[in-house]
């Protein structure tokens, strides 16, 4: 009855037993192991974009503090939500990365609209010298609230960002549970609706820890490897991050560990929707549920695991509090069904 987050699911054995192949023997270092050739093929294959350049680096916010740090200046600023993971949950690393460049919040809620994206970027670069002059535009999808853009979203934000000139990044952590809740291609939700630079992730979807930073226009791969580097986000040992990609693109795993977490997500609404919580149906594998108090009480009482979102356990028993349920891949619709006996 673990739903706290997809951080915290096992790695999913196909993918420690690439990482046992992988132990076998030698291989060369930083990036120029077998397993990571085949990994730029596959990934070029997926994208349709036989040009991009593609790395892999072990964590989240290192593929998106890196990857925003290749597109911008640091006297630039970086526009993206309210509750962007890169503003909420990454320490200003990205500030650190890009080495001073700030973050624009886009008024309105998880989603960004094109109007208020519009209106953000206008608002910036008035000041000729004296303030923040335009930078890139950083989209999360899917978002830390668990909606997805659509195709025809993001294609509506990159056209305002190209309107000024401005690259746009895609913070992916849970890309693939976006792709197949879309049931479109990788290329339809990055480079052809206007996508500089996606964070390919891995880790919430069954892997140990790795993420691809995919740039679609080869000119900045030298400054990336070199920031990579200069970070200290350069794996000697890289093919155990080759290895665990590798395994995660065989035989469509990341697209079958994604599907299996939304179905059990939804799976998941239905229930807590038939008990009375008040919610929106998922997009994704995260859904936001307001249940009593007494009742959440007693389901954490019980062993489940969650987090609450707008209220501390203390307090009226009879008052609402939201709560934050994430299924990763491996959660098993028996553990669904125990904590919706017990709701």
């Amino acid at each position: 009855m673990f739903f706290a987050s997809d951080n915290s699911g096992p790695v999913h054995p196909e993918v420690l037993e690439a990482l046992t192949e992988a132990n076998m023997g030698y291989a060369m270092g930083y990036g120029a192991d077998a397993q990571m050739e085949a990994v730029r093929h596959r990934l070029r294959d997926i994208f349709e974009a036989p040009e991009a350049a593609i790395y892999l680096v072990a964590t989240g916010t290192a593929a998106n503090s890196l990857a925003l740090a290749t597109l911008s200046q640091p006297f630039q600023t970086i526009f993206c939500s309210p509750v962007a993971h890169i503003h909420e949950d990454e320490c200003n690393a990205p500030e650190f990365y890009t080495g001073g460049a700030k973050l624009t919040l886009v008024p309105g809620g998880d989603k960004m609209s094109a109007e208020a994206l519009r209106q953000s970027i206008a608002g910036e670069e008035v000041r000729g010298v004296h303030g923040p002059q335009r930078g890139p535009v950083s989209i999360t999808q899917v978002t830390e609230r668990g909606s997805v853009y659509t195709t025809d979203e993001l294609s509506a934000l990159c056209a305002v960002a190209k309107d000024y000139d401005l690259p746009v990044h895609l913070d992916g952590a849970r890309f693939t549970n976006a792709l197949v809740s879309l049931k479109c291609s990788p290329a339809d939700m990055t480079w052809k609706a206007g996508i500089d630079v996606v964070s390919f992730g891995g880790t919430k979807n069954g892997l140990m820890g790795v993420e691809a930073v995919i740039f679609f226009d080869p000119k900045h791969a030298w400054e990336f490897e070199l920031r990579r580097k200069r970070g200290a986000h350069l794996f000697s040992k890289h093919r155990y991050l080759s290895a665990q990609m590798l395994a995660y693109l065989r035989d469509d795993l990341w697209l079958s560990s994604a599907q299996a977490a939304n179905d059990s997500c939804a799976f998941l609404a239905d229930g807590l929707q038939a008990a009375g919580a008040t919610l929106e149906m998922p997009q994704a594998n995260m859904v936001f549920a307001a249940l009593p108090r007494a009742t959440h009480q007693r389901l954490l009482d019980a062993g489940a695991v969650y987090h609450l979102w707008d209220g501390p356990l203390n307090g009226p028993e009879d008052e609402m509090v939201t709560a934050r349920f994430v299924c990763d891949w491996s959660i098993s619709r028996d553990e669904i069904t125990a904590f919706l006996n017990l709701l």
